[in-house]
């Protein structure tokens, strides 16, 4: 059988499902040697003859400093299908991974998984390449799930693309629909010269002992993987009960705060805007936002985002008119409920309306490192 048919009808399913590679794209693919990468970077270069739009691919491979790094073979093989592989220095990784080992604990993966990606996206900027492609696949995405579920208390999983909006640049994984198994017997078959794990953690991460897990629960139930992978994507089967949140106001039980996050938050908020024949501002796109309740219907909303673990801006802060009164015990308590995880907090006010930042306590006081006329609140625990 040619599992090499499998992983591409895999790739084109992805990359029609979810819009991964576009015409005219340069691709940068991680090669790390392991068969998954290897991989990836062979059905691109097939699916690049027949999918109906031309791409350029740059295979990468990131020296990290790793013990017994040997990409000769990698070099090799790229030359065979057509490639010149970069091999980019990025050896300092590893050091800053040992600085960062706690005793008796084995290099923390998602330090170095940052990492990695960062130094894939400077050789992307360099080179004017728009996307970056890894070789994760749908195994690797259901673990993912299970270890933020076990792990995180959230349930979440990669996404099959995600845009960097500061460099500009998109990661996308075009195998997230590929079985593990189907990788590991085309890299057989194909004769891949997949290479050792040189990663000094390898086998005895949480991700090995989650797989370990997930092929418990598949021998116990054999429809579960199937049945997992389809989880992944089916919207209509989700239902939790995180959207039906209100967070109570202690000091005024009228009111309550709401995460903004779905289309149906986003419909009641403009119900209330039309209602109030637009009085309230249209909702902001980037930072946190939540609906401000009253009486369970949206009358206003505040917006903000956290510069860093201990600065939050208020972008903006506002409610209808007719339940401004009630207001300044909402907004006091969104200050209490933001700061309760962190110590001290220094809140910037950007919103409009600096007499209702003086009854909140802010001043225009001078804070170091905060630009001068700013109005700040800092809350200390």
């Amino acid at each position: 059988m040619r599992y090499i048919r499998r992983v591409l009808a895999a790739l084109r399913q992805a990359d029609e499902k979810y819009g991964l590679i576009d015409e005219g794209d340069k691709i940068l693919v991680g090669l790390s040697g392991g068969k998954d990468s290897l991989c990836l970077l062979k059905a691109l270069s097939i699916y690049d003859k027949f999918a109906g739009k031309h791409f350029k691919v740059q295979p990468v491979t990131l020296n990290l400093g790793f013990d017994n790094f040997h990409p000769e073979a990698l070099i090799a093989y790229c030359k065979s299908i057509g490639y010149d592989l970069i091999v980019e220095d990025s050896s300092f990784v590893y050091g800053v991974l040992k600085a960062h080992q706690k005793e008796g604990k084995h290099i923390p993966c998602s330090i170095c998984s940052r990492m990695k990606k960062a130094a894939m996206n400077s050789v992307a900027h360099r080179l004017g390449y728009n996307k970056v492609a890894f070789a994760h696949h749908r195994d690797d995405a259901l673990e993912t799930l299970f270890m933020n579920m076990i792990h995180g208390g959230r349930v979440a999983t990669f996404e099959p693309k995600m845009y960097l909006e500061k460099s500009k640049i998109e990661f996308i994984r075009p195998l997230v629909l590929a079985k593990e198994s189907d990788l590991a017997n085309m890299a057989k078959e194909e004769e891949l010269p997949v290479l050792a794990s040189t990663c000094p953690a390898n086998g005895f991460t949480e991700r090995y002992f989650t797989k370990e897990l997930l092929k418990t629960i598949y021998k116990a139930h054999p429809e579960a993987e199937e049945n997992f992978a389809a989880m992944l994507g089916n919207y209509q089967g989700f239902q939790l009960y995180f959207d039906q949140i209100e967070i109570e106001d202690s000091l005024d039980k009228r009111y309550a705060l709401r995460p903004l996050l779905s289309a149906d938050d986003v419909l009641k908020y403009e119900e209330a805007r039309a209602k109030s024949q637009k009085r309230l501002s249209p909702l902001k796109r980037d930072g946190t936002t939540y609906l401000v309740l009253y009486k369970h219907q949206a009358v206003g909303s505040i917006n903000f985002n956290w510069d860093n673990p201990h600065q939050v801006n208020i972008n903006s802060l506002e409610v209808l008119p007719k339940t401004k009164d009630g207001f300044l015990n909402v907004a006091k308590f969104f200050l209490a409920m933001t700061s309760a995880d962190a110590n001290p907090v220094l809140f910037l006010y950007k919103a409009k309306g600096k007499a209702l930042a003086k009854r909140l306590g802010f001043s225009d006081q001078k804070e170091p490192g905060i630009p001068a006329g700013s109005w700040t609140l800092k809350i200390r625990r």
